[in-house]
């Protein structure tokens, strides 16, 4: 097969190799996205939609924000109910005082694609990458079906399950990983919001979240089962269960409409020892996974693009290393303060089950919790700084 050679090849078009494509693109290194799935697939793929502040930043100062600008919706206020009531908590008046902008993932993965195209750069959608391998100063991704492409450097951006990560630690990098042991039914509906604010219901029957998206879209969240399939959960099913578990007799009922999508979600994280080293190097999922408590996957990769894109700007522009031996001490820190504010926050929404005596502990710390965040101005701000924090 015939090669071409770019100074970055890129492997996938999800937030991370697209802001870090576009950054390159910005920074005069001619980079490749490859992308095994096509590009209606990609656009899409309903997923998060929560911006912090940092990741706001970083967009707009690159040209990259005018669509979320737009037509995202800032939110700085969350709401958390249970037995004991209900609660809003203004973490935009807290902590850094920084707010959360929601924009549908898709619509964002949208706006990348059309700029970096705009800007000349090549994204080939429908080339599945199968093996990575360093050849002296370059590397070279073998493309299935396709023509191989040899970079300077790799970047490997296509998730958890991908080449990249899996080239990374075919090498001896090792992972840090947990399994918190909760599932979620994730359900995509055609209804607007039912609460002003993101909500979060503790049941004994477990979890529920309620998440706007658009004006005519929310997500919902319910725990439920390892193994669960989402085919046994009828929309009449899910609508009776939102409805206890969010306890609208009590506060109201929610807006009903079609659903569009569901499936079940299982809580786990991990994150490299090493995002990257060499020729090749990771962003995003594909360095790390992090469980979706406190939303902060997209604006993890998000980060993660912008300190790689000026580590390769600077080795690729004047052979300066710096940058990439840096990398991981420079995000690392970040990345783990993330994960464990969303391993905190899956201990708060989450409560063991049964009605043993160690369960009806669990509980009650559980409610303590929670309790806490309502009455304690430093637990508020803790809070606060950490949930629009990345």
């Amino acid at each position: 097969m015939a090669t071409a050679q770019v100074g970055v090849v890129i492997l996938g078009a999800g937030p991370a190799g697209l802001v870090l494509g576009n950054l390159l693109l910005d920074g005069g290194v001619d980079c490749v996205i490859l992308e095994r799935r096509d590009r209606a697939a990609v656009e899409g793929r309903a997923r998060a939609g929560f911006l912090a502040a940092h990741s706001v930043r970083v967009l707009t100062e690159h040209g990259l924000a005018d669509g979320l600008l737009a037509r995202g919706k800032t939110h700085t206020t969350c709401l958390f109910r249970s037995e004991r009531g209900e609660f809003t908590l203004d973490y935009g008046k807290l902590g850094l005082g920084e707010p959360h902008t929601v924009y549908p993932q898709q619509d964002l993965v949208r706006d990348l694609i059309a700029e970096y195209l705009r800007r000349g750069g090549e994204i080939r959608f429908g080339a599945e990458a199968g093996e990575v391998t360093e050849e002296g100063a370059a590397a070279r991704v073998r493309v299935r079906g396709g023509a191989d492409v040899t970079g300077r450097y790799v970047a490997g951006c296509d998730g958890h399950r991908g080449t990249g990560r899996a080239a990374l630690t075919a090498r001896g990098t090792r992972t840090a990983r947990r399994d918190h042991g909760v599932s979620w039914l994730a359900v995509l509906v055609a209804a607007p919001p039912s609460l002003e604010a993101v909500g979060y219901a503790l049941h004994e029957r477990g979890f529920a979240g309620h998440m706007a998206r658009t004006d005519t879209v929310t997500r919902y969240y319910l725990q439920c089962p390892r193994g669960t399939d989402p085919a046994d959960w009828s929309a009449d099913r899910i609508w009776t269960e939102l409805a206890t578990r969010l306890r609208t007799a009590e506060f109201g009922p929610l807006r009903p409409g079609p659903v569009l999508a569901k499936a079940v979600v299982d809580l786990r994280s991990d994150v490299l020892d090493s995002p990257g080293a060499g020729r090749l190097w990771l962003a995003g999922d594909a360095a790390g996974l992090i469980s979706p408590s406190a939303a902060k996957g997209a604006n993890l990769a998000v980060l993660q693009a912008e300190l790689l894109a000026l580590a390769l700007e600077a080795a690729l522009a004047n052979g300066d290393g710096t940058g990439l031996a840096r990398y991981a001490a420079d995000c690392l820190p970040r990345v783990w303060r993330a994960h464990e504010f969303s391993h905190w926050m899956s201990g708060l929404l989450h409560g063991p089950a049964g009605a043993d005596d160690e369960a009806r502990y669990g509980r009650q710390l559980q409610y303590a919790r929670l309790e806490s965040l309502r009455t304690s101005r430093a637990h508020q701000d803790f809070f606060a700084e950490n949930y629009t924090g990345i």
